[in-house]
């Protein structure tokens, strides 16, 4: 009777044991997972929190004479990336407006018809667009706006590239949400006679709203950062523009001009700083929505 004690206490122990070395290599492994975020988020704020004021939001960059001038007389570069902010909110919401509605209509449509051919298509089609290079999808947009309708560069051509980066995800979102609801909240719909169309923008939509909106930012935090497709696409500008027509800055775009500047170092941090901010902004408000989602 001892020994089968004693046994069960050996058991117990290597039990106790095993439990705590994974236990302690989990947070191991979870420190070295968060660890870069962490670092970059650092680095970010302390080289680049002194060029952030009101004047950082509402100018635009100086070229290279003011900012050799301000570092050689140890002040701060004067000027800002206002013309970067505002082509990236015209062209991040020009790419909403035509991404959503198509993205949430084709959801629906892949919600509604699984089994058919032309909806496993286009969720193949959509799978593999999401692994598509950016840098592509600009030279699809180069060759779709800025060649035949725009007839040069342009913030029009710049959305649509977006635009296009972001509907995978956003078709995928309002998919995977539809599946979620219930089929027995719709099929209560149809038994009061309501038409067809009326549960989807009615009771579906609805129902699904905050799942849906998730996807959607998620989908422009994502193209929020990127730069390769504007380059071939929006080129940039020195000044501010609102006209789609012509090309546009946007924050990325600037962060690349300034990279090949050596008196706009600092200028890189402080946009990075500000971009880096805008997309975590972004998706803790998406993780807070699908978390009261659940």
């Amino acid at each position: 009777m001892s020994s089968s004690a004693n046994l069960m206490v050996d058991n117990l122990g290597r039990r106790t044991l095993k439990d705590k070395f994974y236990k302690v290599l989990v947070v191991v492994l979870s420190i070295v997972t968060i660890s870069p975020i962490v670092l970059i988020i650092y680095e970010l704020i302390v080289k680049g929190y002194r060029q952030i004021s009101f004047d950082f939001i509402l100018k635009t960059p100086p070229d290279t004479f003011e900012a050799m001038t301000a570092l050689s007389s140890g002040e701060l570069i004067p000027g800002g990336i206002a013309n970067g902010l505002t082509g990236t909110l015209l062209m991040v919401v020009l790419a909403s407006v035509i991404a959503i509605p198509v993205g949430v209509i084709t959801g629906i449509y892949l919600y509604e018809n699984p089994g058919k051919f032309l909806a496993n298509l286009t969720r193949n089609v959509s799978d593999v667009l999401q692994g598509v290079p950016s840098i592509v999808l600009g030279l699809i947009a180069y060759m779709w706006i800025v060649k035949p309708i725009t007839n040069g560069f342009s913030a029009l051509a710049g959305s649509v590239s977006l635009s296009i980066m972001m509907l995978p995800m956003i078709v995928r979102s309002t998919e995977e949400t539809l599946k979620m609801i219930p089929q027995t909240i719709k099929e209560a719909a149809l038994a009061l006679g309501v038409p067809y169309y009326k549960v989807i923008l009615r009771v579906l939509i609805p129902t699904s709203f905050s799942g849906l909106l998730t996807g959607i930012l998620l989908g422009i935090s994502r193209v929020l950062g990127e730069t390769a497709p504007l380059m071939l696409t929006a080129l940039g500008s020195t000044m501010i523009n609102l006209d789609i027509t012509k090309p546009t800055s946007a924050v990325p775009l600037l962060i690349w001009e300034f990279y090949n500047d050596p008196n706009m170092v600092d200028l890189i941090w402080s946009s990075s700083l500000l971009l880096m901010a805008m997309v975590l902004a972004l998706n803790l408000i998406s993780k807070r929505i699908a978390a009261r989602t659940k």
